[in-house]
């Protein structure tokens, strides 16, 4: 059907979108509750390592790897053997990280000391964070599992569930923080037991959807199925290679730990906001767009291949952009409004404005990695992306040791900015180099269109928004109706700039993806 890659990108990023509302409830509720301190750095650091696995692989690696050969499977084999596979696939998987999980609840001090080595001087922090990563950690295995039954529903295509299930994590978290926080001892500790309940809560979502297309996985230990050998092979190096941007926000937190108490909240506040776009956006598009890239590698249609491709990259582009340059201007009103209540002061504003100015510049970046790398991976092609991405940290760590004594939080966000732009820029050279991609004739124009929409619009919120000392003056609700008319304004002169520039809704069309 014509529009059915439109629709399934449509539906994952409506879902994505409440997911990414209900996430920024869940941040309105810490800052005001837990604010930027001591307590929350730690939270953020044992929060960020099982997280960093969550993206990994709910969005990277292992659907990366899994997706191509199960498409295969699904296309060549019969259901039986397909079933098999997966069954083969959850039992490997379970097991794997069972015994990784097992080994961090021992080891969880050391993983502090290697993630936060600044908390070793600061025994609250160092306390904290350790507690905590023993209370989240079990939830890889959960997430990791949810990813895993997600990927095979999207293989299916079946979109719409795997893209919802991360809200319950957002609300498992806002009840605990608004419910049981305030009556424990430890406050802090309650998001973390906040954390494994919504895992439990997204993998038990996803099982009775399994069962409806006849594919409920039945874990088996089978480590030498050839389609196991393929994933795991595939999957090793792609740990690395499509996740750079999350392994370059570690390598942040790392440096962070040695900068004043704040800075790693700073840093996982503005990460939260530059997110919205990616998620929505960026991780839709890759989600739909790889499965339908494998299936047309596997039937040798080079031709919808590209296709495909070029629609995805130039939708992107024309949301990216767009949604750097408002995070850029907004970066104080979207801060204040959000977060600017209870325990979140207006220097951690501030501070926080930085860190999201930094961030955004890469915001484009972030985007074009999780697409391009969706190329390689269809294919089955991990070398090429594991050594940009090699090359990508290799300039993030560089930039992090240049930038973190004159910009402090900031340098180390604008280094991870620099570092996707560069990992995207050399994904999408080797694709041209080998043809793998064939752009359409329309991108100059294109960009230029994109470029001179963005001046307008630019200039319209900037002028609109004003200094941040009037947001921080207002009340909730003035910040509130100020902030959506002034998102509303980007987004309809935006609009109507790239209209008058010659733009049409036909030139957004997806590519047609099933005869």
């Amino acid at each position: 059907m014509k529009h059915k890659l439109f629709r399934s990108t449509t539906l994952v990023a409506s879902m994505t979108l409440i997911s990414r509302i209900m996430g920024f409830v869940r941040d309105v509720a810490l800052a005001s509750v837990f604010g930027a301190g001591p307590a929350f750095d730690a939270f953020a650091i044992a929060f960020k390592i099982p997280n960093f696995m969550r993206r990994l692989f709910g969005e990277g690696a292992f659907s990366q790897a899994f997706v191509p050969v199960l498409a295969e499977y699904r296309s060549k084999r019969s259901h039986d053997e397909v079933h098999a596979f997966v069954n083969h696939i959850a039992g490997t998987l379970g097991a794997v990280l069972l015994l990784v999980v097992l080994l961090a609840e021992i080891i969880a001090p050391l993983i502090i000391m290697v993630f936060a080595p600044g908390f070793i001087h600061d025994p609250l922090r160092f306390t904290y964070a350790t507690h905590m990563v023993r209370i989240t950690f079990p939830y890889l295995l959960l997430i990791a599992l949810t990813a895993f039954c997600g990927a095979t529903l999207n293989t299916f295509n079946r979109f719409g569930v795997p893209a919802f299930t991360p809200v319950l994590l957002n609300v498992a978290m806002i009840a605990v923080a608004v419910w049981w926080a305030p009556h424990a001892s430890v406050p802090i500790y309650v998001l973390a037991w906040g954390v494994l309940i919504g895992g439990v809560a997204q993998l038990l979502m996803q099982l009775p959807f399994l069962t409806r297309i006849n594919i409920f996985p039945m874990p088996k230990l089978q480590w030498h199925d050839p389609g196991v050998v393929r994933v795991l092979k595939l999957m090793v190096p792609a740990l690395f290679g499509v996740s750079v941007a999350q392994i370059s926000l570690l390598v942040d937190n790392f440096f962070a730990s040695f900068l004043p108490a704040g800075s790693i909240s700073w840093l996982y506040y503005s990460d939260r906001l530059t997110y919205l776009p990616l998620g929505v956006i960026g991780v839709a598009l890759a989600t739909v767009v790889l499965p339908n890239l494998a299936r047309f590698h596997s039937a040798n249609s080079q031709e919808k291949y590209s296709a495909t491709l070029d629609w995805a990259l130039r939708l992107a582009m024309l949301v990216g952009i767009p949604a750097a340059v408002g995070l850029f201007i907004l970066a104080g009103p979207l801060i204040t409004t959000l977060f600017h209540h209870g325990k979140f002061t207006t220097f951690d504003v501030i501070m926080t404005r930085k860190a999201l100015w930094a961030f955004s510049i890469g915001l484009p970046g972030f985007m074009l990695v999780k697409i391009l790398a969706s190329a390689f991976y269809s294919r089955q092609n991990i070398k090429t992306p594991v050594k940009i991405a090699a090359v990508a940290m290799v300039a993030n760590l560089i930039l992090n040791v240049a930038l973190i004594k004159p910009l402090a939080h900031a340098g180390l966000a604008l280094a991870t900015s620099i570092a996707s732009l560069l990992n995207a820029s050399l994904l999408i050279f080797f694709l041209l180099r080998r043809a793998t991609f064939k752009p359409k004739p329309h991108w100059p124009l294109l960009l230029l269109r994109i470029t001179f929409a963005n001046i307008v619009m630019g200039v319209c919120i900037g002028l609109f928004a004003g200094h941040l000392k009037r947001w921080l003056d207002w009340s909730v609700w003035q910040r509130s109706w100020h902030l959506c008319i002034a998102v509303l304004l980007g987004i309809v002169v935006y609009i109507l700039v790239l209209l008058i520039c010659g733009l049409r809704v036909k030139d957004l069309r997806p590519p047609v993806i099933d005869s």
